[in-house]
């Protein structure tokens, strides 16, 4: 499963690297909403929510239907302006300007990315005009409780109140605690993208979306963009640029904006600060070597101290033949290492590789 962007044809000077503080805006509001996705900035979550004020986090709480199950692209308006040429402006006071550019279609359509629309990369209807999408994104909202169905209600009865209510709810959070934020992240964000244009520049597109994540790879013959993700899209970039967003505050999440129409913009956690991610692939296997309890149980002696074919074999009562087929599954999916000493190939638990899996996993085979 992937997204995959077609680049065909496009030449060098239409890829931009530019820091959106609309885009990080939404990052920050994400992991206000949803601390466990972002344990590394529980310090800056505390500090935020005991200061927020009272009325401004119940707004929040309407809006974040926008954030918290999905990414929103009314944070990304300057993808939806015709011609795919435009970029994030400088200050949230320009991007708010670009929003104000987008067709109340456009609006709603990114608005209601929540009620899980059958499409997001094709051209299809949307609830301003079907009755019918209207009907089915009122009931998906009220799933989700009567506040989202109100503001549900609202979207879709009155557009531009709705996007007027919104830019206020942005300005009063800058005022609140995102200029501060911006002004601290702003200067790591801008370095981070010229260092990425100088690496275009210098080294191509290949090796400048490599350094983005490990997620993102690029078939320089096909002319096609790949970022490895639990989904499936598709989208081209045609006539327009390509735009990569770096964001401080979003790790581990790599965005694909591949709406049907928009700017194709790929949004990137900034170099250098955390681990990559397996692909998803090796989160695969390494899933599914773990799923036999055979493997379970000898990734606890595993854990424990380095082992011998043999002396496992003995331990679980099995053949060696048997025990090193399930050696073979663990270190494909990266879970084992293996030395010789001597005459002797020992084999231990990877404890690194197994602790991004969760720390449940590791106490119980230490336990």
């Amino acid at each position: 499963m992937s997204v995959t962007i077609d680049i065909a044809g496009l030449p060098p000077e239409r890829i931009s690297v530019v820091p959106s503080p609309l885009a990080e805006l939404g990052m920050a509001l994400h992991a206000l909403s949803e601390p466990g996705h972002h344990p590394q900035l529980q310090g800056w979550v505390t500090a935020v929510s005991t200061r927020l004020d009272p009325g401004l986090a119940d707004r929040l709480c309407e809006a974040d239907f926008l954030w918290r199950t999905t990414f929103s692209d009314v944070f990304a308006p300057f993808a939806g302006i015709p011609g795919g040429r435009a970029q994030p402006g400088a200050t949230l006071a320009e991007e708010l300007d670009q929003l104000d550019m987008l067709t109340d279609e456009q609006f709603v359509h990114a608005a209601l990315e929540f009620t899980c629309q059958p499409r997001y990369d094709i051209a299809e209807p949307g609830p301003l005009d079907d009755p019918e999408l209207r009907r089915r994104s009122l009931e998906l909202a009220a799933a989700r409780g009567a506040v989202q169905e109100r503001v549900t209600r609202r979207l879709l009865e009155d557009p531009p109140a709705v996007r007027a209510w919104f830019r206020q709810l942005v300005l009063d959070c800058d005022e609140a605690f995102f200029a501060d934020t911006w002004a601290r992240l702003q200067p790591q964000l801008a370095a981070d993208a010229r260092h990425k244009t100088e690496l275009l520049r210098r080294r191509g597109l290949g090796e400048a979306l490599a350094s983005l994540s490990g997620a993102v790879s690029l078939d320089e013959e096909a002319g096609l963009i790949t970022v490895d993700k639990l989904l499936v899209g598709r989208t081209a970039i045609g006539d327009g640029g390509l735009v990569l967003v770096p964001t401080s505050l979003g790790w581990p999440h790599v965005m694909v904006l591949h709406r049907y129409g928009w700017q194709p913009t790929i949004t990137y956690p900034v170099s250098g600060c955390h681990p990559q991610a397996p692909s998803v692939e090796q989160l695969t296997l390494r899933l599914e070597a773990l799923a036999h309890p055979v493997r379970m149980r000898l990734c606890r002696h595993l854990a424990r101290a380095q082992h011998t074919t043999s002396e496992l074999a003995d331990a679980h009562g099995m053949s060696a033949p048997e025990i090193s087929r399930h050696l073979a599954v663990l270190k494909k999916a990266g879970l084992i290492t293996s030395g010789r000493r001597g005459r002797y190939v020992q084999h231990q638990l990877d404890l690194s590789a197994v602790a991004r899996l969760g720390s449940d996993f590791i106490e119980g085979v230490l336990r």
